[in-house]
């Protein structure tokens, strides 16, 4: 959600913080995977809606306009990656664009559905939404992936299998 590994990062140690903090809040009736993407959901949300208020520059691009002077990049000319694997990886970036280009929750949910294997009912109640909303959000989702992916996939066909 974030597309920073870093603030990923940070973002997850607060989960864990608010988790230890709100533990007295948890009802056993839900399961606890489901309280813990509502709070990592929220705290993402939090920082994003923190960023859009108050961006940040890089530190590089500063100095580097300071100097006035490009940030200088060397070549790393002991790894060369194979066709395949540069093509894997290309396809994973088209892939991540399309996911942000979603709106939020169609992209919370797919996320959730797909690297979390989270069922219909427990990402609705992270997203708090009903069943039918969840559905509705994945399918509407898919969708927009499969036309904005149809050219670099062999085929148009969504498929549920990894």
């Amino acid at each position: 959600m974030l597309h920073d590994p870093t603030e990923a990062e940070d973002v997850a140690q607060n989960v864990f913080v608010q988790v230890f903090r709100s533990a007295h809040r948890y009802e056993v009736s839900a399961k606890f995977s489901t309280w813990l993407f509502t709070i990592a959901r929220n705290l993402a949300l939090n920082e994003l809606r923190r960023r859009s208020r108050h961006p940040a520059e890089s530190m590089d691009a500063t100095r580097a306009e300071q100097d006035d002077q490009p940030l200088q990049q060397f070549e790393d000319k002991k790894t060369s990656l194979p066709p395949e694997d540069l093509l894997h990886g290309e396809l994973e970036q088209k892939i991540e664009h399309a996911l942000a280009a979603l709106p939020e929750n169609q992209r919370t949910a797919i996320l959730l559905c797909r690297q979390d294997e989270l069922s219909y009912e427990e990402i609705a109640k992270v997203l708090g939404c009903s069943v039918s909303a969840t559905k509705s959000l994945i399918h509407r989702g898919r969708e927009t992936l499969k036309q904005k992916l149809k050219p670099y996939l062999r085929s148009g066909v969504w498929r549920d299998s990894p």
